[in-house]
C-alpha cells in the first residue's frame, strides 16, 4: 500500500462539510505531552479502514503530522487498548515496520464462533513446529527448516502458505537460490502476538524434540 491509498488531507469537500484540519500549533493535551485526542481519533479511524497493514510514514502523511508525532500517537493507542480498566477487545499489531488493528487474544473464541471458524481451524503438531521455527529464525529456507525438524516440511509449508500464515519474502544467496519464508501478520494474530517482541525467549539449552515426535507431515497434515 502506498501513500496514495489515503485521501488528500487538504481536500475540500464539495458538499459544504468542514475539511480535515491539519494538526498545527498546539500539539498536546493540557501541556502534558500526550497526543491530542483528535489525532488519536483520526489515527484510529485510518487504522480501522486500512485494507492492509500501513507504515507509520503513510499514516503520518495522511494526518499531516511528523513520524515522531505519529509514533507517539500509536503508543498512546496501544496503551489505551492494553488498559485493563478499559477492557478493549482491540489490539495494535506491529510487524515488519507496519501496523494494523487486530482483535484481542482473549476474544478469539467468540470471534471464531461468530465467523464460523471453530471447525478445522486448529493446526497440527507439524504445522506448529514449522511455524515456531519460522517465527524465531525468519527469514529461513525450507532446507533449513527440514534440518531443524529432521523431516521433509514441503507439505506443511504449502498448507501454511494456503492458510496465509507464512509468505515468501525472497531467495537466499545460496546454491540453488532457495526461497526464503517468513511469518505473516495473520500468523501473529493466530498466536495472539502484537509483535515479534512478544515471543517468549528462545532457550537453546532445552533438550531437542525427540525424533519419535517428529512424524512426517504427509501423515499429520495441517
Amino acid at each position: 500500500m502506498t501513500d496514495a491509498s489515503f485521501p488528500d488531507s487538504h481536500h475540500t469537500p464539495d458538499d459544504g462539510t468542514q475539511p480535515f484540519v491539519p494538526f498545527s500549533g498546539e500539539r498536546s493535551d493540557a501541556g502534558n505531552g500526550s497526543p491530542p485526542k483528535p489525532l488519536l481519533a483520526h489515527l484510529e479511524a485510518l487504522l480501522f479502514v486500512a485494507p492492509s497493514p500501513a507504515t507509520p510514514a503513510q499514516l503520518a502523511a495522511a494526518l499531516d503530522v511528523s513520524v515522531g508525532e505519529l509514533e507517539a500517537a500509536l503508543q498512546a493507542l496501544e496503551k489505551r487498548y492494553l488498559d485493563a480498566e478499559m477492557g478493549s477487545g482491540i489490539r495494535l499489531q506491529r510487524y515488519r515496520g507496519r501496523v494494523q488493528l487486530t482483535t484481542a487474544p482473549e476474544s478469539a473464541p467468540f470471534v471464531e464462533r461468530f465467523l464460523g471458524l471453530e471447525t478445522g481451524s486448529r493446526l497440527s503438531r507439524a504445522a506448529l513446529e514449522t511455524l515456531a521455527i519460522i517465527l524465531y529464525r525468519q527469514p529461513i529456507t525450507r532446507p533449513q527448516i527440514d534440518a531443524i525438524r529432521g523431516v521433509n516440511s514441503d507439505g506443511v509449508l504449502k498448507g501454511l502458505l494456503l492458510k496465509g500464515l507464512v509468505q515468501e519474502v525472497g531467495r537466499a544467496e545460496l546454491p540453488g537460490r532457495p526461497i526464503l519464508y517468513s511469518a505473516t501478520p495473520e500468523c501473529l494474530q493466530y498466536f495472539g502476538l502484537s509483535s515479534l517482541a512478544d515471543l517468549p525467549p528462545l532457550n537453546l539449552d532445552e533438550p531437542a524434540t525427540p525424533a519419535s515426535l517428529a512424524r512426517d507431515d504427509d501423515q499429520e497434515g495441517l
